[in-house]
This record gives C-alpha cells, structure tokens and sequence, in this order.
C-alpha cells in the first residue's frame, strides 16, 4: 500500500516551525539538508539562503513522515498561503488528542475547539502560528 506523507513550504522559517513540531511529536528529526549542503548545477544560492532548509523530515508514528523545505525568493519561488491543505492527526486517546490540540494551537486560531461531535468523534481544528491547518480527530473504538 502507498504511504501518504505531507510536505509543506516555509517562507524562510522551516526550522523554527519544524523545532515546534519536534516538541509537540518528539523524535529526531530524519534529515536536515540546507542548501549550501547540496549545490545544483547551474543554480547559484545567494549567501543570505545558504542555511535556509532545503528539505527536512520529522517521523511521526510508525509509518508517516512530515517533511518540508523553505521556498527562496531570489530563484523565484513565492511561498502563498493558502486554505487548501489541513493535516489530519489521528491520536490513540482523547488524552493524546487534547494534548496535540492544545500545544499545536498555542499561539495560533483555533477554528473548532476540540470536543465531542454530533458523528461520534473527538474533533478540533486550528491554524498553527505557521499558519498551517491541522485537524484533530480522535475515533473511541465502537461499542459491540
């Protein structure tokens, strides 16, 4: 089967908010590569960009792996925030998901404040202070 895994773009600030989802997730971040660690032929990386990330991982769980990279103006790339992408979280315990909820919403919007839903679930959602979406959805196992 085909693993889902999320990338996202940063305007310059993909390590500070990847130190932030570390501290939510915990784990080591997989790989850290800055542009000055991998030059492309023909592409000249401004001094000013040279440590800015050019793709970092962070595992979460057993199988999924969130993973980004810092958009650079000066090759023409333009970072546009947008409302079309969330990520959904899908924790073990309520427990588990007032914890997510509330460290990833420090500091951002909340949308739906986490709480027991009409469908049966244990769901929130909020945009980061990075300004990412993230849906938390936890699912009680259904009574026999």
């Amino acid at each position: 089967m085909a693993k889902l895994n999320i990338y996202l773009n940063f305007a310059g600030n993909t390590e500070k908010a990847f130190n932030f989802y570390k501290s939510v997730f915990g784990g080591e971040l997989s790989s850290v590569v800055r542009f000055k660690d991998m030059p492309m032929e023909g592409v000249n990386i401004p001094k000013q960009d040279e440590n800015k990330i050019m793709h970092i991982g962070l595992p979460i769980g057993k199988d999924n792996v969130l993973m980004a990279t810092d958009t650079l103006e000066s090759l023409g790339q333009k970072l546009v925030q947008g409302n079309n992408v969330h990520i959904s979280i899908h924790p073990e315990s309520k427990e588990e998901a007032d914890r997510i909820f509330n460290a990833l919403s420090a500091g951002g919007k909340i949308e739906m404040q986490i709480a027991n839903q009409p469908w049966g679930d244990y769901y929130g959602s909020f945009k980061d202070k990075f300004g990412v979406q993230w849906m938390v959805n936890y699912s009680p196992p259904k009574e026999k």
